[in-house]
C-alpha cells in the first residue's frame, strides 16, 4: 500500500507541480490574451488533477481500511467461536471416554459447561446477524408501549445462565413504571452485550449491577463493574464498530468489538442515547437511556 501512494506522489503530483508553475510563469509573464488564457488553463488543469489525485488517495485509503477490518472481524470471530467451541469439545470428550462413569456430580458439571459455552455461541451468533441487519438497514422495529422491565429481567436471565454463579456476583435491581415505545427482542440484546462488556473486562470475581429506574423524561437502564475503567480518551471511541481498546484487549478478552456498537444503534434507533461514566470506587458505569412515554403515547 505503500508503494501505491508513492506512485501517486510521483506520478501525479508531479505534474501537478510541474503544470502549476508553467501556468504561473505564463500568467506573470504572459502580455497578450491568449498567453492570459492559456495560463488559466494550464493552471485549471493542475487544480482539476490535483483533486482527483486527493480522491484517488482517500478512496485506496478506504479501501484498505475496509479490507483490515474484514480480516480483524474474520480472525477475531474464529478466535472467539473457537473457544467455547474447544471448551465444550473437552467435556464432551470427558464424557464420552467414561471416565466421568461413577462421578455423577462432575459429568453434571460437564453438561453444564456445555450448555453455558453453547449459549456464549449462540450470542455471538445473534450479535453478528444483529450487526448485519443494522449495517443494511433491515432492522425492523415491532415496538411496543410497556415498562422495560420484562425486557431487561430476559436479558438478565440469559446472562445468567452464560456465567458460573461462584464466579459471578451478579445483582439487579428494578424502580421503573414508566412506559417506553421500544423493541424488546432489540433491547434485550442491547442490554445483554453491556452485561457481556462487563464481565470480560471486570477481574474475578466479578460483581456487576443491573439498575432499572425512571427519571424525568427517560427511563435509565445502567450496568456497573468493578472493571480498570474506560480512560477518557476512549469514550466516544469505543461505540465505533470493530474498535478494541488495546491489542492486549482484542487478544486476552475476546469479541469483534461489535457489542458497544450494537448498544449505540439501539439507543439512536429509540431516540435514545448510551453514554460511560466512572463508577465510584473504580470502574464503569454504562447507561442507556431511553424516552418515556404518558399513557396517551405523547412524551412524559
Amino acid at each position: 500500500m505503500n508503494k501505491v501512494f508513492v506512485f501517486l506522489g510521483v506520478g501525479i503530483m508531479l505534474p501537478v507541480l510541474l503544470s502549476s508553475t508553467v501556468g504561473i510563469v505564463t500568467l506573470v509573464l504572459g502580455e497578450s490574451s491568449n498567453l492570459l488564457v492559456v495560463g488559466v488553463l494550464i493552471l485549471c488543469f493542475a487544480a482539476a488533477s490535483l483533486g482527483g489525485a486527493v480522491t484517488v488517495t482517500i478512496l485506496i485509503g478506504n479501501r484498505a481500511k475496509e479490507a483490515r477490518l474484514k480480516d480483524d472481524l474474520i480472525a477475531n470471530v474464529s478466535h472467539e467461536l473457537r473457544t467455547p467451541l474447544s471448551a465444550m469439545r473437552m467435556y464432551a470428550q470427558t464424557l464420552l471416554a467414561g471416565t466421568l462413569e461413577d462421578d455423577p456430580e462432575r459429568s453434571r458439571e460437564s453438561l453444564e459447561s456445555i450448555v453455558r459455552e453453547s449459549r456464549w455461541l449462540e450470542v455471538m451468533i445473534e450479535r453478528l446477524l444483529t450487526w448485519r441487519s443494522t449495517e443494511k438497514d433491515r432492522a425492523s422495529l415491532a415496538q411496543e408501549l410497556a415498562t422495560v422491565q420484562a425486557a431487561v429481567e430476559e436479558a438478565a436471565e440469559r446472562f445468567r445462565r452464560m456465567v458460573q454463579p461462584e464466579d459471578t456476583h451478579f445483582l439487579t435491581q428494578f424502580q421503573t413504571e414508566a412506559l417506553v415505545l421500544y423493541e424488546p427482542k432489540m433491547l434485550i440484546t442491547g442490554v445483554l452485550n453491556l452485561l457481556i462488556n462487563a464481565y470480560k473486562y471486570s477481574p474475578a470475581p466479578r460483581q456487576i449491577l443491573l439498575r432499572v429506574e425512571d427519571e424525568e423524561k427517560t427511563v435509565c437502564i445502567s450496568v456497573h463493574d468493578k472493571g480498570s475503567g474506560v480512560p477518557h480518551s476512549q469514550r466516544k471511541k469505543i461505540f465505533a464498530p470493530f474498535y478494541q481498546a488495546t491489542k492486549a484487549d482484542q487478544k486476552h478478552k475476546g469479541g469483534v468489538g461489535l457489542g458497544l456498537a450494537i448498544v449505540k444503534h439501539l439507543a439512536k434507533s429509540h431516540m435514545g442515547s448510551v453514554s460511560v461514566e466512572d463508577e465510584p470506587g473504580g470502574g464503569s458505569i454504562f447507561i442507556i437511556r431511553l424516552p418515556s412515554q404518558k399513557n396517551d403515547g405523547t412524551n412524559s
